[in-house]
C-alpha cells in the first residue's frame, strides 16, 4: 500500500490491512454474516415447515420470512377488505389459522361478513392514517384470542402496513404476494 496524492499516509494504528471497500469484501462480509444468522435446520423441521406453509395457503419462501421477521408461527390472519376486493381472492385454501375480517369503511363488517363467508369473524378497520392508539385498540379487539406476534394482517392500501406497528402484530403481506399464487 503505497503513497499517493489521493492515498495519503495511514494514520497511527494503521496496520496496513486490506482496502474495506471492495466489492468483494463487502460480498465476503455479507456471507460470513448471513451464514451466522441463518441456523442449520434438520431436514424433519424444514419438512414440517413446508407442510405448514402449505396448510397455510403460502409459498415457502413467504412461510419462512414470516418465521424469519416474527419468530412465531402464523395463528391468525387479518384481512383487510381492500385485499379480498381484488380478483383471485379465495380464502377457501388457507388453513389452520383464524381468518378474520377487517371492512375499511364504507364497506360495514356484516357486508363483508355476508361477501366473504369463510370468515370466522368480521370487524371494521382502523380509519386510515388515525391515531395509533385507535388503531391498535380496534386491532386487538378485532385479533382477541390470538397472540400479536403471530397474527399476520393481509391488505392492499397504503395506509394499512402501518397498522402492523400500531398494532403490534407479526407481519404485513401485501394482497397479491397470498392471492397472485391462485391459491
Amino acid at each position: 500500500m503505497g503513497v499517493t496524492p489521493d492515498r495519503p499516509l495511514p494514520g497511527i494504528g494503521h496496520n496496513g490491512g486490506p482496502e474495506t471497500t471492495g466489492l468483494s469484501w463487502r460480498r465476503h462480509c455479507w456471507r460470513s454474516a448471513r451464514a451466522a444468522l441463518v441456523p442449520h435446520l434438520p431436514i424433519e423441521i424444514v419438512r414440517g415447515r413446508v407442510r405448514r406453509a402449505k396448510e397455510l395457503g403460502l409459498d415457502y419462501k413467504t412461510y419462512a420470512s414470516v418465521r424469519a421477521a416474527t419468530g412465531h408461527d402464523v395463528v391468525a390472519f387479518l384481512f383487510s377488505s381492500n385485499a379480498l376486493r381484488g380478483p383471485g381472492a379465495e380464502l377457501g385454501r388457507i388453513g389452520g389459522a383464524g381468518r378474520i375480517g377487517l371492512a375499511v369503511a364504507p364497506l360495514t363488517p356484516a357486508a363483508l361478513a355476508a361477501a366473504q363467508p369463510l370468515l370466522e369473524a368480521c370487524h371494521a378497520a382502523p380509519r386510515p392514517w388515525g391515531r395509533f392508539g385507535e388503531i391498535r385498540a380496534t386491532l386487538r379487539a378485532a385479533h382477541a384470542g390470538h397472540p400479536a406476534e403471530g397474527v399476520v394482517l393481509v391488505g392492499d392500501a397504503p395506509f394499512e402496513p402501518e397498522w402492523v406497528v400500531a398494532g403490534r402484530l407479526g407481519y404485513y403481506l401485501p394482497a397479491a404476494r397470498i392471492f397472485a399464487q391462485g391459491l
